[in-house]
């Protein structure tokens, strides 16, 4: 990776290898098909698959340990075979375990290691980075409302929590990997509230994981009176909008599920970024203010 790239929101593309997923649920459930689609993804320019074999919409109901496993190891071995980096994103040590096994790379527990209490100590022993995300609830309460005097800070404030426990255990702080869980025992409201913030989060010394791709609340913002009826393009330019948003703010990666609109979006903002830095530091040394126009 040539030093620009290094500078770039890094893209995480979503393979939902499930029947129920709220996006995309039953388009890759075929082994073969979710392996041509993470292909596909790599192609339109995710640097990472992330690979997910149990849906966390609202409401959805939890797959058992085996089958779970069925769906994720294969599809992760194949794509690692292929030279795919691999995140798991799974509650469940287990399958995080096998996962990594098979060539995967990354944890991504959208629990943070409350669902299941092996899961730091995995991700400590192996020395794999974990994503961990925030929330209130499992899977049946993910779009209930919670109350937050301060959502920002409080939301923060629970991950230092998680960071904390995280570090106990063994975990390397460099790779800890922090997501504000927009969408997650959070309204609308809130989750704009946690991106008008995201610097916030980017000061926590940690990477910054960003995955608002096709929610909820941004059908809301384009189809206020019927969110089902926002069309999937418009929610995939507003995704890429908050990429670059999220690019901006010093964002690690962002989590989508169209890799292309949101890949242009941070180059964008690397190339913006790099041509600052070099002006600032071209001013330095001529010992100007910067040049006027």
């Amino acid at each position: 990776m040539d030093e620009t790239a290094a500078k770039t929101t890094q893209i995480m593309g979503v393979l939902n290898v499930t029947p129920d997923s709220f996006s995309d649920g039953g388009l890759w459930f075929d082994h073969d098909r979710a392996v041509a689609h993470g292909l596909e993804l790599m192609a339109a320019g995710a640097d990472i698959i992330d690979v997910g074999g149990e849906s966390t919409r609202p409401g959805s109901a939890r797959v058992d340990e085996a089958e779970e496993l069925r769906r994720v190891v294969p599809v992760v071995r194949e794509l690692a075979a292929a030279g795919a980096v691999i995140s798991v994103d799974t509650m469940r040590a287990r399958v995080a375990a096998e996962s990594l096994a098979a060539g995967a790379h990354i944890i991504n527990d959208v629990s943070a290691g409350q669902s299941d209490p092996t899961m730091l100590s995995v991700a400590a022993e192996s020395g794999a980075p974990i994503v961990l995300m925030h929330w209130r609830g499992y899977l049946d309460q993910a779009s209930a409302t919670f109350h937050y005097d301060d959502v920002v800070a409080e939301v923060i404030s629970e991950l230092r929590t998680r960071i904390d426990e995280a570090i106990a255990v063994g975990v390397e702080p460099a790779n800890i990997i922090v997501d504000p869980g927009l969408g997650f025992s959070k309204n609308a409201e809130h989750n704009w509230q946690l991106l008008s913030a995201l610097d916030e989060f980017a000061a926590l010394d940690h990477r910054l994981l960003v995955a608002a791709s096709r929610k909820r609340f941004i059908a809301s913002l384009l189809s206020p009176d019927d969110p089902i009826q926002a069309e999937q393009a418009a929610k995939d330019q507003a995704t890429a909008t908050i990429s670059a948003i999220s690019a901006q703010a010093g964002a690690w990666a962002v989590r989508v599920h169209d890799p292309a609109t949101s890949a242009v979006a941070c180059k964008v903002i690397a190339a913006v970024r790099e041509h600052s830095a070099a002006a600032a530091h071209s001013a330095a040394d001529s010992g100007t203010e910067g040049a006027g126009r």
